[in-house]
């Protein structure tokens, strides 16, 4: 017994040499692998940051393969006795382990994604795609990983003494500790700084939590609360990528019509209230021009519907863009050719989306020179009105008009004419029930869509007196819908799901020149900037370069899918679904009435090409 478990303790203490020597050698093969995440992701543009990518290159997948080592090998040379037996379960372990990193090199690499679920899914979809068949072929090569790792551990076992006589293990182990615990103490620095070299680097390799510090920096008086939400507010973002927008140098055959513009974004309007009951002036004035029935906002919130409107882009892009703090292409192009700008808003351009990215500081400035009073719709458009009566024909102008009584239909709803007041209904005899509190808030938000459009006459009115129709490009629509939890969902207001109360918006376009139709195929704000940029401004650049829309005009093809969502959703909205895909990779999959669907998976071909276009704008293309 004695001799058995000296034998037991021996056997042990070499599996556990051994195992720390196997682990070392798994990571660096890990390490090389790993390279592929490098070279796919944006190279750091400052040496700081290119020390973090080097510091935590070493010490996360020192971490991440050590951290295997310690919860399966460690326990598992306890509980295996046989010293072969626990070297071919290595053997598999780390097998498993390399080939599952090789994969994930590869999501990376085609979907901008991790393994998750969703990934899982998709590429053992049997779909017949070029990505999965380079999947496939993967596998070929787990047979010669078996085959190394085999080699690894017969050629250890029998290096194992002149190995551990080199005393080498404890230098190799304090060198990947210091470059971990000096990845994440760099990034909690950087975190704190909003330092975006490194921030950026946070999801590069898999299974990386760089650590933050915040709030125990706050308690210990190393940072100033205040100073890092100013920070945060200016920047817009903690982290973001480096944006390149336009792709390339725009061109144009010619100055443009010279026609006015004037865009009119009607704050939270869904396109359901366009209705002859709710909204008789825009109904009849969407019967008489242009009138794109099955139109989307870019997102389900004001400035993610906004910034879609304005720059053309999916909302994915919007921190990068705030964070540098480029216009929109088609207000530089207005401003370029001497457009004169009338800026006009119902709540003075509260929204920071205006401030940290659509306009600039001279435009704010000039926005509220042309501001008089308090900020409401009613002052809007009667400072509107006085701007239109001073401009002459020898110069054109853009005129921008937000109204924000439909939003803000609860703060207000007194002041409206009381047109939709439901009546009360019969529940049980003798007794009557009021209406419910979804009627109700449905009813204040019609009367103030009903205000909105009394204000719309005033408008046009004047635009009619000045004899400027005839010359003006007018576009009417909103930045995002509101729902009164129509899909059951417990969902009200806006912002808290992607069904299409809150992203199907009106657009409605008089556009001089042009029969009235009604136009039902799907479109988006990502349109409306290449619509103008051809058609207003005859630029001779494809859209594809500046924009992720098509104009309004191309009839070349039907679109299968319309993009939406937020920093951290990817919304794909198509005739028969919604695809919502969360940053974890994790989705979700709706029928048209917001249900979910049990079979629902998304194509592998839809999800690669949304991919691309979310990535598009980071990296260089060359044509």
């Amino acid at each position: 017994m004695v001799a058995s478990g000296n034998n037991y303790k021996e056997t042990v203490s070499q599996l556990i040499s051994w195992g720390h020597w196997f682990s070392f050698f798994n990571i660096i093969a890990a390490m090389l692998l790993g390279t592929r995440y490098i070279v796919h992701s944006a190279w750091p543009e400052t040496l700081l940051g290119q020390l973090y990518l080097g510091l935590s290159w070493v010490g996360h997948f020192g971490f991440l393969v050590f951290g295997f080592y310690i919860l399966i090998l460690f326990p598992a040379s306890f509980l295996i006795p046989s010293q072969r037996l626990m070297r071919l379960f290595a053997v598999l372990v780390g097998t498993i382990g390399q080939t599952a990193l090789l994969l994930d090199t590869h999501a990376y690499q085609s979907l901008d994604l991790h393994l998750s679920p969703l990934v899982w899914d998709l590429l053992l979809s049997g779909e017949r795609t070029d990505l999965n068949a380079r999947w496939q072929y993967l596998f070929i090569v787990v047979p010669a990983i078996f085959l190394l790792q085999l080699f690894l551990s017969e050629w250890l076992w029998r290096k194992l003494r002149k190995l551990t006589r080199k005393h080498v293990g404890v230098p190799i182990a304090t060198v990947f500790g210091l470059c971990f615990l000096t990845s994440h103490l760099l990034y909690i620095w950087a975190d704190a700084n909003l330092y975006r070299p490194v921030t950026a680097q946070r999801s590069n390799f898999p299974l990386s939590y760089p650590m933050t510090a915040k709030s125990f920096m706050e308690r210990h008086g190393l940072l100033d609360r205040q100073e890092y939400t100013r920070l945060l507010e200016e920047q817009g973002v903690e982290n973001s990528e480096r944006i390149r927008y336009p792709l390339k140098p725009l061109s144009f055959s010619d100055k443009g019509t010279g026609q006015n513009l004037l865009i009119i974004m009607i704050d939270g309007l869904r396109s359901d209230m366009v209705t002859p009951e709710t909204m008789p002036y825009l109904s009849a004035f969407a019967h008489q021009n242009l009138n794109f029935t099955d139109h989307y906002s870019t997102g389900n919130d004001s400035s993610l519907g906004t910034f879609g409107l304005f720059y053309g882009l999916p909302s994915v892009y919007s921190n990068s863009i705030r964070a540098e703090h480029n216009q929109p292409i088609l207000l530089d192009t207005l401003n370029k050719r001497g457009y004169r700008f009338g800026l006009f808003s119902g709540s003075g351009f509260e929204d920071v989306i205006y401030q940290q990215a659509i306009f600039t500081q001279a435009q704010l400035k000039l926005a509220m020179e042309q501001s008089r009073g308090s900020h409401t719709d009613q002052n809007a458009v009667a400072d509107m009105k006085t701007w239109l009566s001073k401009q002459s024909s020898d110069k054109p102008w853009f005129g921008y008009l937000e109204l924000t009584a439909v939003q803000n239909y609860e703060d207000a709803s007194a002041d409206y004419q009381a047109r939709f007041t439901p009546s009360l209904t019969e529940t049980k005899p003798g007794k009557q029930s009021g209406t419910t509190p979804d009627q109700l808030l449905k009813n204040s938000y019609r009367n103030a869509a009903y205000h909105v459009d009394e204000q719309l006459i005033q408008v046009f009115d004047s635009l009619v007196e000045r004899d400027l129709l005839n010359d003006t490009i007018v576009m009417i629509t909103a930045n995002h819908g509101v729902e009164f939890n129509e899909t059951g969902t417990n969902s009200w207001g806006s912002g808290t799901n992607y069904s299409q109360y809150q992203l199907k918006v009106p657009l409605i376009i008089h556009w001089p020149g042009s029969r009235a139709v009604q136009i039902p195929r799907a479109t988006s704000h990502l349109d409306i900037s290449p619509t103008l940029m051809e058609t207003l401004l005859s630029t001779t650049t494809a859209p594809e370069f500046y924009s992720s829309g098509i104009s309004l005009f191309d009839n070349s093809g039907k679109r299968r899918w319309v993009l939406a969502g937020d920093g951290t959703d990817i919304v794909v909205v198509q005739p028969d679904s919604t695809t919502i895909v969360d940053k974890y990779g994790n989705y979700t999959v709706y029928n048209p009435d917001y249900k979910l669907k049990d079979d629902g998976k998304p194509k592998l071909s839809t999800l690669m090409q949304v991919m691309h276009e979310l990535k598009r704008f980071y990296q260089p293309v060359s044509k």
